[in-house]
Order: C-alpha cells, then sequence, then structure tokens
C-alpha cells in the first residue's frame, strides 16, 4: 500500500513540474512571437494595457533607433520594396522609418523618467534617439540622412519636425548646439522641391511652423498655403478631402488631422492663425475620431480600404491624438477608447507574423502581404505605425490607463448594450 501511495505521489508531483515547465515553455514561446502580456480571460487593466503598449511601441520601434544611434542603421535596416516602386530606397526609406518612428514616440518619451520598467525603457530610448538624431544629421556618420535630393524626405522631414513640437522638452532641448544647427539646415534645403498637392502641403507646412517655433527664419508662404488648404479641403462631418478630390482611406488620420491640428497650434500662438481656426480644427478631429472609434469590430478588427494600409496601427492616429489631448466626445468614455485600441494592436501584432526574424516590420498588413504595399511603400514607410501609440503621452494616473476596462461602440451594439446614436455635425 505503501509503495502504491508512494508511486502516485511520485507521478502527482512529476506531472505537476512538466505543467509548470510546458506554462513556462510556452510563455517564453509565445513572448518571442510577439505575445506580449495577453490575459487569458480577456479583461485586463489598464495598468496591464499600459505595459503591453509600452512593451510593443518599444519592439517596434527600438530596431530603428538602436541602429541609428549605433551608425548601423543604413547597414541592417532591409530595404523590401513594393512591387513597381518607383523611388531609390537607400535615398529615402531611412529617413522615412526615422521620422516616423519619431512622430510616434515623442509623447511617450516627453514623460519624466522613473524607476519602473517603462520607465527604464523611456529613458534608454530617449537616449539613444538624441544619439541617433545627431548621426541623421551628421556629414561624417554613416547614417547621415538624406534631405538633400528626392522628393519624398518632405514627407519624413515633416515627421521629425513634428516629432519636436511633440517633444521639445526631450527631443529637441537636449541636442547640442551644432546639432541643432544641423537639423535646422537640412529642414531650409527641403525649399528647393515641391511635392503633390496633398497631405505633403501640411507636412510642408509643420516642418516651417517648428522653425518658426524655434524662432528660425521660416517659410511664409508654405505655411500661408497649408492654411489655406485646411478650408478648402475639408467637407464636412469630420473629413478633409486628401488634395482637390476626395476619397475613401485612412489618411485623414495618417497625415491630416493630427498635423492640421498641431501646426495650428503653433500659427496661432504667433499670431497667424486665430483660437477660433484651432478650436474648430480640433472639434473636427474629434468628430473624426468617433469615426476611427466606431469602425473597431466588437473583436477588434477594422475595415482595410484604401492606399497604405501597411501603416497598420497608423489608421488610429487621429484617436490616439484626441485621447492623448483629452478631448474626446463627452459620451466617450476614454478606457472604452483604450480598450478598442488595444484589442486592435492584439490582433496585428501578437501573432508575429509583422516582424522579420531581426524584429524589423515587414511590407503587409497582417503579415508578409507585399502585394498589398503601395508603390511607395518600403520597409522605413511601415513604422507610420507608432502614431497609434501616441496616447502612451498620459501618465498612468490619468482616466485613459487608470479607468476599469469598458467595451467601445461596436462592442456595444453587437451585444445588444445601450449606446449613444449618430450623427453627422455641421462644423
Amino acid at each position: 500500500m505503501f509503495k502504491k501511495n508512494y508511486l502516485i505521489y511520485t507521478v502527482t508531483i512529476l506531472f505537476a513540474i512538466l505543467m509548470v515547465a510546458y506554462s513556462l515553455f510556452s510563455e517564453k514561446k509565445n513572448q518571442q512571437l510577439g505575445f506580449i502580456g495577453v490575459q487569458k480571460n480577456g479583461v485586463t487593466s489598464g495598468a496591464q494595457d499600459r505595459i503591453y503598449w509600452s512593451e510593443l511601441l518599444y519592439k517596434i520601434s527600438y530596431p530603428v533607433i538602436h541602429n541609428l544611434s549605433e551608425g548601423t542603421l543604413k547597414k541592417n535596416m532591409p530595404l523590401e520594396t513594393s512591387e513597381g516602386y518607383g523611388m531609390q530606397a537607400d535615398r529615402v526609406s531611412h529617413l522615412e522609418a526615422v521620422g516616423r518612428t519619431m512622430a510616434g514616440v515623442a509623447p511617450w518619451l516627453a514623460l519624466p523618467d522613473d524607476n519602473t520598467k517603462e520607465g527604464e525603457m523611456r529613458k534608454k530610448l530617449r537616449g539613444e534617439l538624441l544619439k541617433g538624431i545627431a548621426n541623421a544629421v551628421n556629414p561624417q556618420s554613416p547614417d547621415y540622412l538624406n534631405f538633400r535630393t528626392e522628393n519624398q524626405p518632405i514627407v519624413d522631414a515633416g515627421c521629425m519636425a513634428h516629432a519636436f513640437l511633440r517633444a521639445p522638452k526631450a527631443l529637441w532641448e537636449p541636442l547640442d548646439p551644432e546639432t541643432k544647427k544641423r537639423v535646422v539646415a537640412e529642414f531650409k534645403s527641403l525649399r528647393d522641391r515641391n511635392g503633390p498637392d496633398n497631405n505633403w502641403v501640411f507636412l510642408a507646412g509643420i516642418r516651417e511652423a517648428f522653425l518658426l517655433k524655434i524662432g528660425e527664419q521660416y517659410d511664409e508662404e508654405r505655411i500661408k498655403l497649408a492654411l489655406k488648404r485646411i478650408n478648402e479641403w475639408y467637407k464636412g462631418d469630420g473629413w478633409y478631402a486628401d488634395g482637390a478630390t476626395f476619397s475613401i482611406d485612412y489618411y485623414n488620420s495618417h497625415v491630416i488631422h493630427p498635423v492640421v491640428v498641431d501646426l495650428l497650434k503653433v500659427t496661432t500662438e504667433k499670431g497667424l492663425s486665430s483660437q477660433a481656426d484651432l478650436d474648430l480644427a480640433i472639434k473636427r478631429m474629434a468628430r473624426h475620431a468617433e469615426f476611427l472609434e466606431h469602425i473597431i469590430s466588437p473583436e477588434g478588427t477594422y475595415p482595410v480600404f484604401g492606399r497604405s494600409i501597411t501603416y497598420r496601427t497608423a489608421a488610429f492616429q487621429a484617436l490616439a491624438q484626441t485621447a492623448l489631448m483629452e478631448k474626446l466626445p463627452d459620451y466617450m468614455e476614454p478606457a472604452q477608447v483604450r480598450c478598442g485600441l488595444t484589442a486592435v494592436m492584439h490582433n496585428l501584432y501578437d501573432h508575429g507574423r509583422n516582424f522579420d526574424a531581426n524584429g524589423w516590420l515587414v511590407l503587409g498588413f497582417n503579415g508578409h502581404q507585399p502585394l498589398v504595399a503601395d508603390v511607395y511603400t518600403s520597409t522605413g514607410s511601415l513604422y507610420m505605425a507608432t502614431l497609434g501609440f501616441l496616447a502612451l503621452g498620459l501618465p498612468l494616473e490619468s482616466r485613459f490607463w487608470s479607468d476599469p476596462p469598458a467595451d467601445w461602440t461596436s462592442k456595444k451594439a453587437w451585444s445588444g448594450q445601450l449606446f449613444k446614436r449618430d450623427y453627422h455635425v455641421d462644423y
């Protein structure tokens, strides 16, 4: 009897050890594949969501920022391009990766240091990015980036300027005088080129607005053109045309609303536009943010339509910025936005298909799907994805992160809960 009980006891212990080992192995494997902080019951606190967001943004941005700081970005970043790609990737893709990543991480890096794991990640990225910016504009660096030829740098210098405006004390003021002088020179060098008459006008405008903000000589005509296009292209109900014709895609969020609002912040401060103009632009962005929140399905997916779908979470930049500015519509709880965006991120990134073996983003939407990439898309272009993470610029104690979980609109609607009916607006 003793031997039988001893055998049962031994087998039970061995089974328990095997289960623990399997659990640890599975957790490690999931982390390797990109499953960061997933909860089995599907319900997470704001603090848990924040850990997930910060680890994911770090995962996406680290290869760009770290390699730039080491002078190895051009050496190590893959240059995958779309079919029919119409540019020379080695002249434009690296600046794309840097400018876009900077614009996405800026609000997060602007938070003060602390002793948390997240704080340590922020401090590391901020330090490496400051070193990397110096490399990016240093002609003697192997990672000296191209601002001087091609039209594409108009876009990505605009993204870099947007980052400086979003986090001046974290990303601009700490730079040494020589690096600042070089950044200004590179920005001014872009005035010998013009891009298409679409969202690029706003990106050129915000570049010049940054120069205005820091007291440098600026191109007033480019700012005037951007301000003129705001009203010319606004079509109503929170939607702008991206140029002369209107199309349904995510460019209102990829670029237009966030850049217009932050451009107007500068021009209003400097007396080139009115507070009423800025207030109206914020109201329009908040209306567009409603659409973005509504299109998140109960399962945490969203419609795949329009160009540049490879920008992934950048589709939600306007919603994330509206949350960051704490300008969400009164009925919309910050937690429902947090939970909806978190669900989208899990669907896009947890399976690991959107990263290559070295952690770089791959061409595609939800995996390596190069056929959906546009003719202007290369590896660097994909780092627009960081723009969906702007709400990390809110501190942990904000309502966005501290409120309990809440269902977003489509989840409420499809589960029979009460939700607010939707109407167009007249502004």
